[in-house]
């Protein structure tokens, strides 16, 4: 029996359990072996950090889907670290691990009018954050939309502007509003994905069967020349 391809899904969690909860058991559906921290099924090594799992489970999986949401997620192992979701993200780029990207609105809309009030660079945003008010205390609520401008900045980094525009590869990221949205992309890449994969691998891989199905097809006789009647 053929492995199942292994598909990570990396994303925040909180608050929007239902919207994994339904891409798992579609992923799940289509063939998939769906490696989510949400659900459980990301294989932990006892011996190494979170942190640290997250990086092997990236290196281990065939396929990457990301989902950037307005939650920045956990996981920040140091004061001004990258929560667990932008340093996947950031090591499936590294590794070049074929990738599909999600990215809520909220997101989309936020960095653009950050940008049109002056805060475009990842280091004006963190200057914003930083804004405290005569008492010292954060000008910035850790609340929705976003609780946490580096969303922004993962954003960039998955649509990787860090790569001159015209060298950009690998950058695509699809904007979603609603739950229905998300898992409309999903099902859509990932079944044409699982149909290619079936092709390949019961013809591609036998050349004979190929030859056989274009015979049968084409109303040839497979063991003969000659067309059947």
């Amino acid at each position: 029996m053929a492995r199942r391809p292994i598909l990570m899904v990396s994303s925040a969690v909180f608050g929007f359990e239902e919207l994994l909860d339904r891409l798992y058991a579609i992923l799940d559906s289509l063939g998939f072996e769906v490696w989510m921290s949400h659900k459980g099924t990301v294989p932990v090594d006892s011996s190494l950090s979170a942190l640290e799992n997250c990086r092997q489970v990236v290196e281990a999986c065939d396929l990457f889907l990301g989902i950037i949401l307005p939650r920045y997620g956990s996981g920040i192992e140091r004061d001004g670290g990258e929560s667990i979701t932008h340093e996947e993200i950031r090591y499936a780029i590294a590794n070049e691990k074929p990738r599909w990207i999600l990215a809520h609105e909220h997101v989309v809309v936020a960095r653009a009018l950050l940008r049109n009030l002056g805060f475009g660079s990842p280091e004006d945003r963190q200057a914003l954050m930083a804004r405290t008010d005569d008492e010292g205390k954060s000008l910035f609520k850790r609340k929705p939309p976003l609780d946490d401008l580096r969303i922004i900045d993962l954003y960039e980094l998955a649509t990787r502007h860090d790569v001159r525009l015209e060298h950009r590869r690998g950058n695509w990221v699809q904007t979603f509003v609603t739950d229905g949205d998300a898992l409309l992309f999903a099902t859509s890449q990932f079944r044409r994905y699982q149909e290619a994969e079936a092709f390949a691998r019961g013809t591609i891989g036998d050349a004979d069967t190929l030859i056989d199905e274009i015979d049968r097809r084409s109303g040839r006789d497979p063991e003969g020349s000659s067309e059947t009647p």
